[in-house]
């Protein structure tokens, strides 16, 4: 609880003189003709002021995670979702989605906003991982009285040294990552009650999978 609260006074510390940076950088834009190397340079400040503001929001997403709001949701629902706003991630690469779900699929307890953020942070991870002419598969179904999904790509897959650290806080394997997409999706998984895996696949690519409980215990079920 203290870490939360001085990271989130931290976040906002830093907020207010990036707020000032990018409103004096658009003042400065709008108001001078500017030569060319010197408007670069002033949009050069200005993306990274919005990089670093970015950063501030998913550090305090990981520092300050909010409490799940549980309710029974229709996960056909949830995914159909999250592959209407990950197909905007793909571009113009040549990928194809595809999802995988059984004709009868279980109500989950969950809170559908956050579950939607888990699986589209892994369906973009998976995005961005998988190569020209690749597939991105999402899928769903009852395993062991819980639902297993599952998020498998086409990439280049995870070193095996670096895969007990990829849900580690600002552990990345990308040049323009901030290592906390997966920690809070981590964190999220466990509000819930469940298991975040990643292996590698048999092929090429890797899986992430997501094991959620049903149901949600209550404090005298514990």
């Amino acid at each position: 609880f203290a870490l939360g609260q001085l990271s989130a006074g931290l976040a906002h510390e830093v907020r207010n003189p990036l707020a000032s940076i990018a409103g004096a950088v658009g003042i400065l834009q709008r108001s001078l003709r500017l030569e060319r190397k010197d408007a670069e340079c002033l949009e050069i400040i200005g993306k990274e002021c919005q990089r670093l503001n970015d950063l501030l929001g998913h550090f305090l997403d990981f520092a300050r995670p909010r409490t799940p709001r549980y309710q029974i949701t229709d996960l056909r629902t949830v995914i159909d979702s999250v592959m209407e706003l990950a197909a905007h991630a793909i571009g113009r690469k040549a990928i194809r989605m595809r999802k995988e779900l059984p004709g009868q699929l279980a109500p989950v307890e969950c809170d559908p906003e956050l579950m939607k953020q888990v699986l589209l942070n892994l369906m973009i991870n998976a995005i961005q991982a998988t190569p020209e002419a690749g597939e991105v598969l999402l899928s769903a179904g009852p395993r062991n009285d819980r639902l297993l999904i599952q998020v498998k790509d086409e990439g280049c897959g995870i070193d095996a040294a670096d895969r007990d650290r990829i849900f580690d806080p600002f552990f990345t394997t990308k040049e323009t990552g901030t290592g906390l997409g997966l920690s809070v999706t981590h964190q999220i998984v466990e509000q819930h009650g469940g298991i975040l895996t990643a292996e590698t696949n048999a092929g090429k690519g890797m899986t992430f999978s997501v094991s959620l409980p049903l149901r949600q215990k209550r404090p005298h079920e514990a």
